[in-house]
């Protein structure tokens, strides 16, 4: 199954450097299977990010294939890529546009992030545009078990280099 992302905007009075107290709406991105599942997931990490009061402003899916965090950035881009494929019945070259979210800390890097996460790609593209989103923050789904899988992982290659040696 698919990952389906929501961008929601969230409005609540948000305390400025200054101590100076201002209402705010910002957008956040996360992953949910329905709307009913993005809503409770952005009152539980809202919950957790201020004891503020807020509200749900809007959410909607958001059209990104696949979302790329980098460490040592703290934006977010919306690359848009271009898959060229080769119409083997006319022969002509045709265009399918995909868009990823990519983390950076301006347009120069997202582009260079943008080529990496393409790394693997088999076809040709190009990136016709690049622009930076709003979206504050991205919330992940996570289960738990990838918590455990990292922990037995880490275990298993330390009782591996122990029965080596």
């Amino acid at each position: 199954m698919s990952v389906i992302w929501f961008e929601c905007k969230v409005k609540y009075r948000k305390t400025q450097e200054t101590g100076e107290q201002k209402i705010t709406t910002e957008t956040y991105l996360l992953d949910a299977v329905s709307f009913t599942e993005a809503e409770a997931r952005i009152n539980e990490e809202m919950k957790a990010y201020t004891s503020e009061e807020f509200r749900i402003m809007n959410i909607k899916v958001a059209n990104f294939s696949e979302v790329h965090p980098f460490e040592n950035s703290d934006r977010w881009f919306k690359s848009k890529v271009s898959l060229i494929a080769l119409d083997e019945e006319s022969g002509k070259e045709k265009k399918s546009n995909i868009y990823l979210l990519v983390q950076a800390n301006d347009v120069k890097e997202a582009f260079e992030h943008t080529n990496t996460a393409l790394e693997d790609t088999m076809g040709d593209y190009t990136i016709p545009s690049i622009t930076e989103s709003p979206i504050l923050d991205v919330f992940p789904y996570f289960t738990g078990e990838e918590e455990q899988l990292e922990k037995f992982n880490v275990i298993a290659s330390a009782e591996k280099e122990t029965t080596e040696h």
